[in-house]
């Protein structure tokens, strides 16, 4: 498709034909999964909004599964059919293996497609557009460089596919197999960081973290609890590291009937020893040292710009499941997090309990150096499970400021990413954002925080705070200038401030947008509201409708539960004359973040939707609301009136008309007509009819 983008030269802005240009190459370097499939523990497949699309067939799941694990080869119809079917004749069997392939498609329903490719004698499942646990963890590049691959070991909360034992034969030999060399794999790949880890002697905390997943797997392995043991000498942690020297030994004696090693011995000692000769130390210079249980390990502050949020691993009264459940909801609770681009976030593999003495904030700020809290329980009463969430406002002191609670039944527990995860991270990142969007919050605020503080005075849509927003981004721009964050909603600004027709020089400000949204996708190319600013852009200001659902379905594959793409797009679908599609994206907003900081800039294409459907009084309800709340907004006013005008209420209109006028003082039925997106003349002429019977100027 042929594009136009605004660029300068000479001082003169032109346009450029982008059709002879390719996108940042990083733009296409990796495509989001549309398919989440679980084959670690009771297998579950679900798309990026939660859907279930597990067959429930059990040897429909066992062919799902075995494509999983292929990895994207071409698999045999009549091994897969001999396998799975062993006792019955071969046209039987593959008779049956189709009759499975359909229930698969059905579960799957129109993403089956995309997802798999047959022909006479192949199958194949395409791994680009599936996120699947088992492979995940052996992934090269699924995190970032800070971070390592045993980092997703979290997920081996059960054996691969153990709920397809019994299938057939042939196959329980083919998943024994499996089993085997994922074990051995898992091993290999947990041994291999550690041990580099170790090597370098840096970052304590990390080989904390994968000492432990490797003893969680192996509590009799003797390498990582030296390594775990050293790591927590080196954190001050010596009573910790002695304590794993003991359950060490106990795991060694009652598993194997065998001592430690000589050189566990020698390390627990030399240990002991230290910590022996530090208490004596202390004693006689201070006598009132801390607690034992205060002398942990205090990461180093620094003086940072972004904010940090740690996620505590759930707890859980009952069975292992219960707890490993808990462990993995507050571990894929992080991972959605992470996709946020306003904070940096912990997860943390284990959790200290804070003292019952003492202020918690300043506790967890010592032990995590960080600016919030998630915390959680999970409880289960063998029907349903009982989930009840908090975050905590830990800058000063430890201050709740939001919690909730969610049931959910045991026989539904696919959806547990939908139903709980989704919505407990689409409702942190609007109220960390509005939280730290209020002045004098800090001191000091990098570019980061400079964003957060344009943010209320952008969303107030009264020009001179607008304005001072707009500095505030041009500072964070020269801060900052490879923060995506700060091109990204410098394209925004510029939006709206050519939408409230405040811009001198529209042409320049197209430019800008089209420049600064570019620049945030090139540095961030899986930054979701990047992606999404940017297909507003293609549809406001270029009316470029393909282009802008292009951008938002790849926003929000990249983070489905950010809420603010899923209302910005709700704009487009409006425009191209979607507007039931329009409802239901605007209706997934608010089940993400049902208290929005500014709702009334997000009711907004609730009153467009509705007068494009025709149901004016609820076009007028939203209108009202909207014109209230932000009584400078100028595109409130649009679809208020020509719901009023549809209605026959000229009188309740004139007021409003009188308002937008002065605001917009060029306004009139045939300039709209001229400028606004619509794809479609037909909602186009509807749109103008309502302002036209409401009294707005023709010409």
């Amino acid at each position: 498709m042929k594009r136009l983008a605004l660029s300068e030269k000479d001082g003169k802005v032109v346009q450029l034909d982008l059709s002879r240009y390719h996108e940042p190459a990083a733009l296409h370097e990796s495509i989001r999964p549309i398919v989440r499939i679980h084959l670690l523990g009771s297998m579950r497949a679900t798309s990026v909004l939660g859907a279930d699309l597990l067959p429930r067939g059990k040897k429909a799941r066992a062919v799902l599964g075995y494509l999983a694990l292929a990895a994207g080869a071409r698999v045999s119809r009549g091994r897969l059919a001999g396998m799975l079917w062993d006792r019955v004749p071969d046209d039987h069997a593959r008779t049956s293996l189709r009759q499975a392939l359909r229930e698969i498609s059905s579960a799957m329903g129109r993403l089956a497609d995309e997802l798999i490719s047959t022909d006479r004698e192949t199958i194949t499942l395409n791994p680009n557009l599936c996120w699947i646990d088992a492979a995940a963890i052996f992934a090269p590049n699924v995190t970032s460089p800070a971070s390592s691959r045993s980092d997703m070991a979290w997920l081996c909360t059960g054996d691969l596919l153990e709920d397809l034992d019994g299938t057939s034969s042939l196959f329980d030999q083919w998943l024994l197999g499996q089993r085997t060399r994922f074990s051995e794999q898992l091993r290999e790949l947990l041994e291999s960081e550690l041990y580099e880890l170790t090597k370098s002697k840096q970052d304590a905390r990390k080989r904390v973290t994968l000492a432990r997943h490797l003893i969680s797997f192996d509590p009799t392995h003797e390498g990582a609890s030296r390594a775990l043991m050293r790591a927590l000498s080196d954190t001050g942690e010596r009573a910790q590291a002695l304590r794993e020297y003991s359950r060490c030994r106990s795991a060694l004696r009652k598993t194997l009937d065998v001592e430690p090693s000589p050189e566990t011995k020698a390390l627990c000692e030399a240990i002991r020893s230290f910590s022996g000769q530090e208490r004596h130390y202390k004693a006689k210079t201070a006598s009132d040292a801390p607690p034992d249980h205060v002398a942990k390990y205090q990461p180093a502050r620094h003086n940072r710009n972004r904010l940090r949020v740690a996620v505590l691993p759930f707890l859980a009264s009952g069975s292992t499941t219960d707890k490993n459940l808990a462990f993995s909801l507050s571990q894929e609770i992080a991972a959605a997090l992470a996709r946020f681009r306003w904070f940096d976030v912990i997860a943390l593999a284990s959790q200290t309990r804070k003292p019952s003495n003492g202020d918690e904030g300043e506790f967890w700020r010592k032990q995590l150096d960080c600016d919030y809290l998630v915390d959680g329980t999970l409880l289960s009463n063998g029907k349903s499970l009982q989930i009840s969430v908090r975050l905590l406002d830990i800058t000063n002191f430890a201050r709740p400021v939001w919690s909730d609670h969610f049931e959910l039944s045991l026989d539904e527990l696919h959806l547990l990413d939908e139903r709980v995860t989704a919505r407990i991270v689409g409702r942190i990142d609007p109220l960390i954002l509005f939280i730290e969007g209020q002045p004098r919050r800090r001191e000091h605020h990098g570019s980061t925080g400079l964003l957060m503080l344009a943010m209320p005075l952008m969303h107030s849509m009264e020009r001179k705070k607008y304005e001072e927003a707009g500095e505030m981004i041009n500072r964070a721009l020269q801060i900052d200038p490879g923060s995506a964050m700060a091109f990204a909603w410098s394209a925004l600004w510029q939006i709206y401030y050519v939408g409230q027709g405040w811009s001198n020089n529209t042409t320049d400000s197209f430019a800008i947008a089209q420049r600064h949204a570019l620049q945030a996708m090139t540095l961030d190319p899986e930054n979701a509201e990047a992606l999404g600013i940017y297909g507003h852009l293609c549809s406001f200001l270029n009316k470029d409708f393909d282009s802008a659902l292009h951008y938002f379905d790849r926003a929000l594959r990249v983070n489905p539960n950010l809420a603010f793409v899923w209302a910005l797009s709700a704009l487009t679908y409006c425009y191209i004359g979607e507007p039931d599609i329009a409802l239901q994206r605007l209706a997934r907003h608010r089940d993400l973040a049902p208290v929005e900081p500014y709702p009334s800039v997000f009711d907004n294409p609730y009153a467009i939707a509705w007068v494009i459907k025709g149901e004016y009084e609820r076009a007028a309800t939203y209108g009202r609301r909207v014109t209230r709340a932000r009584p400078e907004f100028v595109n409130g006013y649009k679809p208020l009136i020509a719901a009023l005008g549809h209605l026959g209420r000229r009188d309740e209109a004139k007021p409003y008309i009188d308002k937008l006028l002065s605001l917009e003082p060029g306004f009139t039925v045939e300039r709209f007509g001229h400028v606004y997106p619509m794809k479609h003349s037909r909602d186009r002429d509807h749109y103008m009819a309502g302002l036209r019977l409401a009294g707005v100027p023709e010409r």
